[in-house]
């Protein structure tokens, strides 16, 4: 199930920010440290409270939108399946947010200085394929389903 109104699409948003946000400060963090070890799960919640409604904002204000409407310059709705609209977007979001969310990761963790556009484009690089796979894969699907089925429980 999809947002249907405003408030829908601001608590499907968040949810999903949050879940998208959370895997890839888990990733970032253990790259930085050489691989994943259980410190990291406790340890991306003080990259969360910034990170998150950095991402909220953006997908909500800009992200969003113009994800839409790049994805319907390959899909049509009504003529295409839901999953091929929701796969158009998806990949859209990240095309858009993965270079954006590496923006501000570098500009608030990374203290890149001079090298900062060298710094932005690797960090960019190493976390779109992530983005991408976690998106289409993992956090799309679970976010979805989580979703509907909160919806259903509010409409009994």
């Amino acid at each position: 199930m999809l947002p249907q109104s405003k408030l829908q699409d601001v608590f499907f948003t968040a949810l999903m920010a949050f879940v998208m946000v959370y895997a890839m400060i888990i990733y970032n963090i253990s790259l930085n440290v050489g691989g994943l070890q259980n410190f990291v799960f406790l340890a991306a919640f003080k990259e969360m409270i910034i990170m998150w409604p950095i991402a909220v904002v953006l997908e909500l204000l800009f992200v969003g939108k113009l994800a839409r409407i790049l994805a319907f310059r390959f899909v049509t709705p009504g003529k295409d399946t839901m999953i091929m609209m929701i796969l158009a977007i998806s990949a859209m979001s990240v095309c858009l947010m993965c270079p954006l969310m590496s923006f501000a990761a570098t500009l608030l963790f990374k203290n890149a200085g001079v090298e900062f556009p060298a710094v932005w484009l690797q960090t960019t690089a190493f976390n779109f394929p992530m983005a991408f796979c976690w998106q289409i894969f993992f956090a799309g699907p679970l976010v979805r389903n989580i979703f509907g089925l909160i919806m259903k429980k509010i409409a009994k």
